[in-house]
């Protein structure tokens, strides 16, 4: 058996990645796409490997050079019209090749695992073509298969449909064809397109007239959790580098992102906060039935939108300021905030972020469980001089709560002291009794004037995509500071329609909070049954827990993302853990919950 590898193109997608090399030259956590592939074909023993260049093909040859000449022989094809022609012009210059032995064929812009290799070599079929369940991540050749993993069609990018998608297998562009099928039936027919349609095309099409002739004689493969990835583009070079990062790296690597998850559709997030019960109302189905309207009009400005929230929210129009996330909120709130900031930690970090270390007053509960009332926090901030005091009310990640009443007290400690009480509720909903527990109420802000009340509305109504957050204050004047910090247009149209829709879907809101509390009660029993954790009681939608020997955090969260694919957040970096081992779990939903206890308890074993 041979290889041949297509790298004749000029990757321009790569912008300055390619600018002087081919995009089989690009390192991917270090290590060129080229180095990686023939390492790894290597180890096949095969008779040898060809490689078809074409843009920088000099370099990509005196780069290889001799480095790899005791383990097979490598020969090249040169493609000099790589700029004016397509890949199947490539492949044709091979086409002696091709008839002289069994050959996997494979395009040099791909990173995939070892296995994959091992998959289609081993296969008693002798003509293959790795496929996978389409992603939306993937562009190109899509196929359609049978029961018996025929491929009936090809789908072109004109014949794409998003309403099939169900259906599509995607080529990972790794083929194995013998050497009879390349001589008898390839070849020809790959001459024969090339003469009728010309250079300009893709090899993949003489492979889809081949299958309305005889659909039996090539065979998909899908493979199942192998990774891989197609490198056309920086994006795909970022996502390739976090998919394939050595250990060291990789949850540097995820946790950089914040978020934007949904480029690894296999993966399961337990390391974002969002509510997984609302989304099943039909208020994303209205938003939907109107996205064309939304992406194509302008949003109105701060005034309607601070409309739209005091509808929702029920807080005069003067007391509250919509933003893009309470992250802009924050920011710009601590911007504001004169004099020393009163935080309590372990916490959420985003706010002592946005200060000088040296102007952050510190407390620690001492206690195993993270527990703390507000009379702890009025004793210690009694002593110890804040300006502002920040409370978040459940915490994160410990997920304490203390109850209205007694932070009605600790608010009104504050106001007679002329210190401003900050408190986020952004996890207030997901609390027993929530619809009680909420500060925006127009005379509880009256009667604390200068108290703050943030909530993130991505979190409990599980719509973070739309980036939506709320600050409450009667204090009017820095609400009104705050709106004119902002953009005029600081909210998108998706996220002023939900606010537009919302009150028609309020029921469903309370639904989904009350079926929320009940799958975290479930899930806390289930957690509480693996031996390495010691689970931290919650009225948020996550769960702080120890990791208890043999394990340690972030040995833990590594094996669960390589192991499982599941996404888990590491705290032991966090101020007030003092370096023991905590992690936080979020809560999804059922489903997804018990996929999570079957893999801890598969590590249990």
């Amino acid at each position: 058996m041979q290889a041949i590898i297509l790298a004749a193109g000029m990757g321009k997608r790569l912008g300055e990645f390619t600018k002087e090399n081919t995009k089989c030259m690009v390192p991917v956590n270090e290590v060129r796409l080229i180095d990686r592939v023939l390492t790894q074909l290597t180890k096949l023993k095969l008779n040898r490997i060809v490689i078809v260049v074409g843009y920088e093909g000099q370099k990509l040859i005196d780069y290889i050079g001799d480095r790899y000449d005791d383990k097979v022989k490598i020969e090249y094809v040169n493609n000099p019209i790589y700029d004016k022609t397509n890949n199947i012009y490539s492949l044709a210059l091979a086409k002696q090749q091709m008839q002289e032995d069994d050959t996997l064929l494979l395009e040099s812009d791909l990173i995939f695992d070892d296995e994959m290799l091992d998959l289609i070599v081993n296969n008693p079929f002798p003509n293959l073509a790795l496929v996978a369940k389409y992603e939306t991540w993937m562009d190109g050749t899509m196929v359609c298969i049978d029961d018996e993993n025929n491929i009936v069609n090809f789908i072109t990018k004109a014949a794409f449909n998003y309403e099939d998608v169900d259906k599509y297998y995607k080529t990972v562009n790794i083929y194995k064809f013998s050497k009879e099928f390349s001589k008898t039936k390839y070849v020809p027919f790959l001459e024969a397109y090339s003469r009728a349609v010309g250079n300009n095309e893709y090899y993949e099409n003489v492979l889809r007239i081949l299958t309305f002739l005889n659909n039996k004689e090539l065979k998909a493969l899908p493979i199942t959790n192998e990774k891989w990835y197609e490198i056309d583009d920086k994006q795909d070079l970022d996502i390739a580098e976090c998919l394939f990062a050595e250990e060291k790296d990789i949850l540097r690597k995820y946790y950089g992102r914040f978020g934007g998850y949904w480029r690894f559709p296999k993966m399961l997030d337990f390391c974002y906060l969002v509510n997984p019960y609302f989304r099943s109302s039909k208020i994303i189905d209205e938003m939907q039935a109107n996205f064309r309207t939304l992406i194509a009009e302008y949003p109105s400005g701060m005034k309607v939108n601070t409309l739209l929230a005091s509808k929702c929210w029920g807080v005069k129009e003067d007391y509250i300021v919509p933003g893009n996330g309470a992250a802009e909120l924050i920011k710009a709130l601590m911007e504001l905030l004169p004099g020393m900031v009163g935080v309590t930690r372990p916490t959420f970090e985003e706010y002592p972020n946005r200060r000088d270390a040296d102007s952050l007053v510190t407390f620690v509960p001492q206690n195993n469980e993270f527990r703390y009332t507000a009379q702890d926090l009025m004793d210690f901030f009694g002593k110890n001089h804040a300006d502002n005091i920040l409370l978040i009310n459940p915490d994160n990640p410990s997920g304490n709560f203390i109850p209205m009443e007694d932070i009605c007290v600790l608010a009104d400690w504050c106001e007679k002291r002329g210190v401003r009480l900050i408190v986020d509720e952004s996890f207030v909903d997901f609390s027993v009794g929530w619809e009680n527990n909420t500060l925006l109420i127009d005379n509880i802000l009256e009667s604390y004037p200068h108290m703050m009340v943030m909530k993130s509305i991505s979190k409990s109504y599980g719509v973070p995509g739309i980036r939506l957050g709320i600050l409450c204050s009667a204090d009017v004047e820095i609400i009104s500071r705050i709106k004119k910090m902002v953009s005029i247009w600081n909210l998108n149209s998706f996220c002023e329609f939900f606010m537009q829709i919302y009150t028609k879907y309020e029921k469903d809101y309370r639904r989904a909070c009350d079926k929320f509390i009940e799958a975290r009660d479930e899930f806390e029993a289930k957690l509480r049954q693996i031996s390495f954790l010691r689970v931290i009681p919650s009225q948020a939608n996550y769960f702080l827990v120890e990791v208890l020997p043999p394990y340690t955090a972030k040995g833990l969260v590594l094996r669960m993302l390589k192991d499982f694919n599941i996404l888990m957040r590491d705290c032991s970096g966090k101020g007030g853990f003092d370096g023991k081992q905590y992690m936080r779990i979020a809560v999804r939903d059922r489903n997804d919950n018990n996929k999570l206890i079957d893999a801890l308890k598969k590590l249990e074993k």
